[in-house]
């Protein structure tokens, strides 16, 4: 699994509109907005918590482990990153202690803004947190939905373990590559 060679894809500013958006009171802790990446027009929207650390010190992007886990499952079922857009509940890093139900609940009307613009084919939220978020249910879980497609606000949703749960755990990466083939073959039979 490591030996996966990933690349770093194009980040979609953040609109100039949010750049400074106060609400959810995240900005605080100093991390910067990141919008999404991948192709804005991608027929295939993922969905995770939050981004990672994006930037080295010298902010230089660089590709983390998430990233790196992902993409590689992404090539092994066919997908091409020109087919997928990663985006994230929480649009800034949370770097200490926050109250996740009120920022969560605050920061989905980003998130919400990007479907209406993009109108994705497909969904694939990540982990327990981007699941229980856009279910806009906080007792459902990957592992009793995985497997089966459900309608989410009008969108055809699949749910996949977290690419960093699963390089925590390597014994979960066979489901987590099960899962996207999943929305894979779903995506083959649409176009």
């Amino acid at each position: 699994m490591n030996s996966f060679s990933c690349e770093v894809w194009p980040e979609d500013p953040t609109p100039k509109e949010q750049l400074e958006c106060r609400e959810c009171g995240l900005y605080r802790q100093g991390s910067r907005m990141v919008w999404g990446e991948g192709n804005p027009r991608a027929p295939i929207l993922v969905i995770l918590d939050n981004p990672g650390a994006r930037e080295d010190r010298e902010g230089n992007p660089m590709v983390c482990g998430t990233r790196q886990t992902l993409q590689q499952a992404l090539h092994e079922v066919g997908l091409s990153k020109d087919t997928i857009y990663v985006t994230f509940i929480l649009k800034r890093r949370p770097v200490r202690k926050y109250d996740k139900e009120q920022v969560r609940s605050i920061c989905k009307h980003h998130l919400e803004k990007q479907l209406m613009n993009q109108n994705p084919l497909l969904i694939i939220c990540l982990g327990n947190v981007a699941v229980q978020s856009f279910f806009k249910n906080p007792e459902v879980d990957v592992k009793s939905l995985r497997g089966s497609w459900h309608d989410v606000g009008g969108y055809q949703t699949a749910v996949a373990y977290h690419p960093l749960a699963v390089r925590r755990r390597p014994n979960l990466y066979p489901k987590f590559a099960e899962d996207l083939s999943f929305a894979a073959e779903k995506f083959r039979q649409m176009r």
